[in-house]
């Protein structure tokens, strides 16, 4: 029997870098059945010219400020030809031509909502995000014993199961874990598929990991379902930041990466900064405000702001709640 055609979506700004080696990665696939729609978002670094040269059935060009993740990825699953939507950001590199196998027989399953991929961090991978790779994908990796963990970065979703209800236009960070939850909440699974792996990470500045955490967990208080008094400074801030420096220090002991436990500990305290002012300022807009209800509101203006940092889980989060795509 032949493999079924599967629409691989695709979001760039300027990463051209990783482009070269990305699109070669893709065309390497055993599975060839696959059609590529790519969404640019104003990329001025010669991506389009290489993005154009891999001939996708659909070009959507944006200008910075229309970014919207959750728009741009609904779209992308409404101009897909497959039942399956394959996304992939431009900066995760496919590791062999394994990668898309994995996802599409995954998604086969009817009872099957959503499917990601395992991350190994790039060579120049700062400490403090490597052990939060090792954490979310490693070999003893913990997110199985978390209460939700979703990475969009390289993963695949249903058309069926999407199209009861998409991605919340109203959020513009965490998106993709809001969207999960549904799923999983509507009794669908959401697969991890280790034996498909792209290689993907950022380095952040302090102020760069404050201001994802903020957003992550601004977009967190509109579908938490705890008591917003359980987000406070002494078990957010001070007791997850210590939580957050203990895992940083057994990481950088196992590899020798001594140096770098003061930058951790920076990058951390930021983090924790970031997610309870984050967090309070999504309480007060999303419900405390009755006109502002997440799922039936209209959406605000695009913010064009995704991608990784961050945090040990606690209450409904996982540490790579900020790593959202451009």
């Amino acid at each position: 029997m032949s493999d079924p055609l599967v629409s691989i979506i695709l979001r760039s700004f300027n990463e051209g870098w990783a482009l070269r080696e990305t699109l070669p990665a893709l065309r390497a696939q055993e599975y060839r059945n696959w059609e590529l729609l790519v969404f640019d978002s104003g990329s001025t670094d010669g991506s389009v010219e290489l993005l154009r040269q891999a001939g996708p059935a659909h070009f959507i060009q944006l200008q910075p400020h229309e970014y919207n993740p959750s728009r741009v990825m609904n779209h992308g699953m409404q101009l897909a030809r497959s039942e399956f939507g394959i996304f992939l950001n431009a900066d995760a590199t496919p590791q062999g031509p394994g990668w898309l196998r994995p996802l599409v027989r995954a998604l086969f399953d009817p009872g099957t909502a959503a499917v990601f991929s395992r991350q190994i961090p790039r060579p120049d991978c700062q400490a403090v995000f490597a052990c939060d790779y090792d954490r979310c994908f490693g070999p003893q990796r913990e997110s199985i014993h978390w209460d939700h963990f979703f990475s969009m970065v390289s993963s695949g979703l249903r058309k069926d199961i999407w199209q009861r209800r998409g991605f919340l236009e109203k959020l513009q960070y965490a998106e993709d874990d809001e969207y999960t939850r549904w799923c999983r909440a509507q009794g669908f699974r959401v697969a991890y598929c280790p034996e498909s792996v792209v290689m993907h990470s950022h380095n952040y500045s302090p102020q760069q990991a404050y201001r994802r955490s903020f957003g992550d967990a601004r977009a967190l208080a509109a579908s938490f379902a705890g008591n917003a008094a359980e987000m406070n400074w002494l078990r957010t801030v001070m007791l997850g930041w210590a939580s957050d420096l203990r895992h940083d220090l057994r990481f950088c002991a196992r590899h020798r990466r001594w140096k770098e436990l003061p930058h951790a500990a920076r990058i951390r305290w930021q983090q924790r900064r970031g997610k309870l002012n984050g967090f309070k300022e999504g309480w007060r807009v999303y419900r405390e405000t009755p006109q502002r209800d997440p799922v039936s509101a209209e959406p605000d203006q695009p913010v064009r702001e995704q991608t990784p940092s961050m945090n040990a889980p606690q209450a409904g989060s996982n540490p790579l709640e900020n790593s959202r795509p451009h």
